[in-house]
């Protein structure tokens, strides 16, 4: 006997930088169960950031399990099952064995640095061919820096027996046994043709990087295999970038959508239609696809958001209780500029290579400077809207923002600096609920794009003079370490 319709239910794992979850959605969007667990991020040497694959495989499975669990008391069905996993995180794992041969090399992590000088001639072709700079932060430039440094991967690169690939793409073939990537986490290889969504020979070649090693490319919804876990067998219908399903769940589905999301690191999404938007200084990815098409979205990622209050509290000697950084800022100003050098720029510059830069805070307090750390990510926010909306028509006149780092004062912040109301959505796992959307709407069909609700709408409220020097002095302090934006 069949179990009823609305029986049926979907799981949705969302494996995230430091911890995994997993979700089970009714056939309405409502959150049946949820559950989450953290796993180890280390940082072995300077410029150094990893995590155990086996370690995170464990973790899903684990949890995976407790959901089936219960859905198994409660007489559920599940339907479909789909991952929203982390970008830019990348490691070696053997064909056969499945067996990972390197740890997982974090997005955040840069020890590649020293490649980039090697095809910084080639930078603007590389931005061309794959919508995304070049930088350490990806794969390719990691591939190399991790095959100069082991014999072994070397000679078991060129026997063809070693997959290199994004984390999600290790998660897919140790669950279902199938080997392949999704188009939205393979541009952050730095390998694949934006426009054709295939693994690019010229650059393959430009980094000595076989097709042998990398797993085929596939659309973001679709067959991606058979979930098999302690004899339950689902299908896996959805593998997605966690920046792209975040930007669908809150409603980033019709072309000219901007939302943001400030997490452990923060990110401006733009849904740029059928066309991807080569924009120099941001990132241009598929956000999803089937099929029958794709569509694009332009990124601008923040590397250091909450992460950055992490930092502070080693730097100003502030246990992690005490931080507490939004009710600092929300009644402190400061005329000074902090510009944090400990995980490099991305969006929409790009640097690495820079020690933290302090402007005019010489005798400020510890939530002076914790102020002008905050404000860093608005000034980022405010260069990355500036470059989208010089290419592209921005009508909205709100934006919304998500994830933990959304608090009161960074929000107004950011409110001041693009002269636009900001909107703090109540929305709930985001990421999740956007699996969940494209699971429900299947291959071929666009997701349901519903209203978002704000808790919280921030207008804008700073002296026009004010804003303008602010501004001003931001640029000044990047140009004293000859940081500037690239010609569009």
């Amino acid at each position: 006997m069949s179990t009823p319709d609305h029986k049926s239910i979907y799981l949705i794992i969302d494996q995230g930088t430091s911890s995994t979850k997993v979700f089970l959605f009714d056939n309405s969007g409502r959150v049946l169960f949820s559950r989450r667990r953290r796993h180890r991020l280390t940082r072995p040497a300077p410029l150094h950031v990893e995590s155990n694959p086996l370690e995170i495989l464990e973790v899903c499975h684990h949890l995976i399990d407790v959901a089936l669990n219960f859905a198994a008391r409660k007489g559920y069905r599940i339907a479909k099952a789909g991952m929203a996993v982390q970008r830019s995180t990348f490691l070696f794992w053997h064909k056969e064995t499945l067996r990972p041969l390197t740890p997982a090399i974090s997005w955040q992590d840069s020890r590649a640095k020293n490649i980039i000088d090697v095809f910084e001639k080639n930078a603007r072709e590389i931005q061309e061919i794959t919508g995304t700079p070049l930088s350490a932060h990806f794969g390719a430039p990691k591939f190399l820096h991790l095959v100069e440094h082991d014999k072994d991967l070397r000679r078991m690169v060129k026997a063809g027996d070693i997959w290199f690939g994004p984390l999600s793409a290790f998660l897919t073939h140790s669950f279902t046994g199938k080997a392949v990537l999704d188009h939205s986490i393979a541009g952050r290889s730095l390998l694949m043709n934006l426009d054709t969504a295939e693994w690019d020979p010229s650059l393959c070649a430009l980094f000595d990087i076989p097709l042998h090693c990398l797993p085929p490319l596939v659309p973001t919804t679709g067959d991606f295999g058979t979930l098999s876990i302690d004899g339950n067998s689902l299908p896996l219908a959805c593998v997605i970038g966690d920046q792209q399903a975040a930007l669908i769940g809150q409603g980033g589905s019709e072309p000219g959508t901007l939302a943001m999301n400030f997490g452990t690191s923060g990110s401006v999404q733009y849904n740029s239609g059928s066309q991807p938007g080569h924009i120099s200084g941001l990132i241009s990815s598929v956000l999803i696809s089937d099929n029958v098409s794709r569509t694009y979205m332009l990124e601008g990622t923040i590397n250091a958001c909450n992460s950055l209050f992490y930092w502070l509290e080693t730097e100003l000697d502030i246990p992690h209780h005490q931080m507490s950084w939004h009710d600092r800022c929300e009644n402190t100003t400061t005329k000074g500029v902090l510009v944090p050098g400990f995980v490099g720029l991305a969006a929409p510059y790009w640097r690495d290579d820079f020690s933290t830069i302090r402007l005019q805070l010489d005798h400020a307090t510890p939530d002076e400077i914790i102020r002008a750390g905050m404000e860093s990510i608005g000034f980022l926010v405010y260069d990355i809207y500036s470059r989208i909306k010089d290419r592209f028509p921005l009508t909205a006149k709100l934006i919304t923002a998500g994830g933990g780092g959304s608090r009161s004062p960074l929000l107004q912040f950011i409110a001041d600096l693009l002269r636009l109301y900001v909107g703090h959505t109540t929305l709930k796992d985001r990421t999740a609920l956007g699996v969940f959307k494209l699971l429900k709407a299947g291959s071929g069909h666009a997701p349901e794009n519903l209203s978002v609700e704000c808790d919280q709408v921030f207008k804008p409220q700073m002296d026009e003079m004010e804003r303008q020097d602010k501004i001003n002095l931001w640029h000044k302090a990047l140009l004293q370490e000859r940081i500037s934006l690239t010609e569009p």
